[in-house]
């Protein structure tokens, strides 16, 4: 690759970066600074996974509408980039539907490797005050609720695996990096992308980034990853209220000052 290719190259992946989860990211990594300046504990502060758009209903559930729409821009970006003359992007990176029994299978099965202990290490987080509490959106009466919040589920696994996974490994392994350094440097931003949350948090997310971007390696398909991140996100969002019921203690507000939650809400 000639001089002019490798420039151009990497002004279009701090583009992609900048217009989606590195911005975020670094939203994040303010957002946890702030948050560890505050004179409340961390373990006592609180942020938002689907906070409220607008004061109006109507309002309100159209802009989230339009906001998990705008979200998805970036993705389509990466995709446009990683399409060339005679070659799907979407088949490039195994992101269709070719072989969806297989990818579901693998996607419920990462489902378990890393969802269930995800899950361990936010309450363990929790019980030793280093996550901030987790505020999803309430399951009410009102019909759009349950499909904002799967939406807002698929949007979140379509971001950050055709980003974090199909888009930088093609970009990052044409810049010649080895496949260990761009596992495990997308892991790190993977997590400085959920740093907001807490410390076990960006560990957990770090851990799921090797794991995803191994998968890939073997793979080479982004659809379990989505499959698995979307499944995982669902069970976050509608299954948030249930576990509120259950253990008040570590999933319920707590009374304390909350934190200012995360300009662009991610999971």
């Amino acid at each position: 690759m000639d001089h002019g290719s490798r420039v151009r190259l990497r002004w279009e992946i701090a583009l992609v970066l900048l217009l989606s989860v590195g911005r975020s990211a670094i939203y994040a990594v303010l957002g946890l600074i702030q948050a560890l300046q505050r004179e409340a504990a961390l373990g006592d502060q609180t942020t938002s996974l689907n906070p409220s758009a607008g004061a109006e209903e109507f309002w309100d559930v159209l802009y989230q509408f339009l906001g998990q729409g705008f979200a998805l821009v970036p993705v389509a970006l990466a995709i446009f980039f990683l399409w060339e003359p005679g070659t799907s992007a979407f088949r490039r990176i195994g992101l269709d539907f070719r072989r969806f029994g297989g990818d579901v299978g693998r996607g419920i099965a990462l489902v378990a490797v890393i969802g269930i202990p995800g899950l361990g290490l936010y309450a363990l987080g929790r019980a030793l005050g280093l996550t901030v509490l987790v505020e999803a959106s309430p399951l009410d009466t009102s019909w759009w609720t349950v499909p904002l919040l799967l939406l807002a589920a698929l949007r979140a696994g379509l971001t950050e695996e055709v980003i974090f996974i199909g888009y930088l490994f093609d970009r990052l392994r044409r810049l010649g990096w080895g496949w260990w350094a761009v596992i495990l440097s997308t892991a790190a931003l993977r997590a400085a992308y959920h740093a907001y949350q807490g410390f076990p948090s960006m560990v957990g997310n770090f851990a799921m980034g090797v794991v995803f971007g191994w998968c890939y390696r073997r793979w080479g398909r982004v659809m379990p990853l989505v499959v698995a991140h979307t499944v995982i996100d669902v069970i976050a969002f509608v299954g948030y209220p249930l576990a509120a019921a259950l253990w008040p203690g570590l999933f319920a507000p707590a009374p304390a000052p909350s934190g200012r939650p995360s300009p662009t809400p991610t999971a």
